[in-house]
């Protein structure tokens, strides 16, 4: 009778689980429906590829693809190798003290700041301070700080996620403290910091604000030719072209938003396929 009211008690939890599980998928579901739906007539080649016309009523968006593409892999060249250097220190080399607590904590806090601080931030610091002006590169830099507290915690729990005995044969073997981490630790690790890779790359293809403020232009006639120059986003041109601009078709506005959803899903199955294989090259 007690098996029995286990057994019931198990089936009743599956199915709340169930059921909350499908309460929060749906409305996605749905969103993403609406958006494929309404999006997919827009999408062709000639829309890909093209510049914006009539005042970005038609055409194309391939320079705000462009530019977004520019700022991800902007944004993973500055945060990514700062980012694990940084938790790298803090997992493997600094003491547990007053100093590396609190700047755990300051990395907690900066995961949740919202964005428009971050381009408010990076408008002052890279665009007036430095004097890098409206540029791929400030605005670059100004989304590698908002990604940094995302690629450090998931670096550092990776490491910490690897056996102990990982460094101590290491070590043993004459190995010194860093060709322990590099060899011993670091590639048995990759898997979780790709993880933190995905998690940032999304971001930052999918923000506004810091662009807003930093690097986004509302029309450029012309591609980018430097790192110092300005360009269009998929983000901000989304934001213009659903607000800003009238009496232009839905399907257009619905593609628009739909590319940016394929381009952070191609970026994120990337990432995802290299992980997978470092996953299944270092077994623990």
């Amino acid at each position: 009778m007690a098996l029995l009211n286990v057994h019931v008690k198990e089936k009743i939890a599956f199915s709340v689980l169930f059921c909350v599980t499908l309460f929060v998928l749906t409305p996605v579901v749905v969103v993403l429906w609406i958006i494929f739906k309404n999006g997919l007539p827009a999408l062709s080649w000639e829309f890909l590829t093209q510049m914006p016309t009539d005042g970005m009523r038609s055409g194309g968006i391939f320079p705000a693809i462009l530019g977004t593409l520019y700022l991800v892999v902007g944004a993973t060249l500055f945060s990514l190798p700062l980012g694990i250097l940084a938790a790298i220190y803090l997992s493997e080399y600094a003491r547990e003290n007053l100093l590396t607590r609190l700047i755990n904590l300051a990395i907690v806090n900066l995961s949740g700041v919202p964005s428009v601080v971050y381009g408010l931030f990076g408008f002052s610091l890279f665009v007036v301070f430095l004097k890098l002006g409206v540029s791929i590169l400030a605005g670059s830099l100004t989304l590698a700080i908002m990604n940094l507290p995302v690629v450090i915690t998931a670096t550092r729990e990776s490491l910490r996620a690897v056996p102990d005995y990982f460094r101590e044969v290491s070590l043993s073997l004459g190995a010194s403290r860093w060709q322990a981490v590099r060899h011993g630790v670091l590639p048995f690790a990759l898997p979780g910091i790709l993880t933190g890779t995905i998690l940032s790359i999304a971001r930052a293809a999918g923000e506004t604000a810091p662009i807003l403020f930093t690097v986004a232009a509302f029309y450029i006639p012309h591609l980018p030719k430097s790192v110092f120059d300005q360009t269009m986003a998929l983000p901000y041109h989304l934001y213009i072209i659903a607000t800003q601009i009238p009496n232009i078709p839905v399907s257009y506005r619905y593609g628009t938003a739909l590319v940016l959803i394929l381009m952070v899903l191609i970026l994120n199955l990337s990432a995802i396929v290299i992980r997978s294989k470092f996953r299944k090259k270092y077994k623990w």
